[in-house]
């Protein structure tokens, strides 16, 4: 009598088998400390990203906060002629927009070119401001992904350079193996750098023409409070 193969018992073996490897980060990192010269310039860039998203995200916030009936308090004091409680109201408002105004309130009275000239230097200021930091971020972005691949060419050079010095012996594999991990890994870890800066760096630029735009509105609607007739 023929014997039917345990099917069954053979295909348990396989998917036994071909269970992926689980991967921990931290012994990733291990077998990869040697690059520890590409890996922690990678790490203090990341560190600098976040902190620079967070502090321009709050700050971007802050600035982006619209406080009710602000240019509606500042049309009926300039209307009514009542100045000083337009730069008071401009003093206990932290945004850019009261910072515009404010300065604008103080030129009343001399010529309408000199009163938008000092309104606009005072947002391009502003303005400079919100996008302090950006261009460190714009850095990372590109400079990370960079060092990232300068650690993949360092090991494999290290491979190569070990490969002539040994030979193919019986430490080849471990040779290759330890090489290939390190430019894996710095490849990797400066992409996902690079990534993380250049997704905040977008991010934040977005906020901060946003921010722009609403300074723009603001100036523009207090000019025609100045240019309304009887004014």
């Amino acid at each position: 009598m023929i014997q039917s193969p345990d099917i069954a018992g053979t295909a348990a073996d396989s998917l036994a088998a071909a269970e992926p490897i689980k991967i921990k980060l931290i012994d990733v990192i291990s077998e990869a400390a040697d690059s520890w010269y590409i890996l922690v310039p990678l790490l203090l860039m990341s560190i600098y990203a976040i902190y620079i998203f967070v502090e321009r995200f709050m700050t971007l916030k802050k600035a982006d906060k619209e406080e009710e009936q602000f240019m509606d308090r500042i049309k009926d004091y300039v209307l009514d002629g009542k100045l000083d409680s337009a730069k008071n109201l401009c003093e206990t408002t932290d945004s850019p927009v009261a910072r515009m105004v404010e300065k604008g309130v103080s030129r009343i009275g001399k010529p309408m070119q000199d009163i938008k000239a000092s309104i606009e230097n005072v947002g391009k200021l502003e303005i400079s401001k919100l996008e302090n930091n950006l261009s460190a971020l714009a850095t990372i972005s590109g400079i990370a992904p960079m060092l990232g691949f300068l650690g993949t060419v360092i090991g494999m050079i290290q491979v190569f350079f070990r490969l002539k010095s040994t030979g193919i012996s019986g430490d080849f594999l471990s040779n290759l193996s330890g090489g290939i991990m390190i430019a894996m890994v710095t490849t990797v870890a400066g992409l996902i750098v690079g990534i993380m800066a250049y997704f905040f760096y977008n991010f934040l630029v977005s906020r901060v023409s946003r921010v722009v735009q609403n300074m723009e509105a603001h100036s523009i609607e207090f000019i025609d409070i100045l240019e309304e007739p009887g004014k």
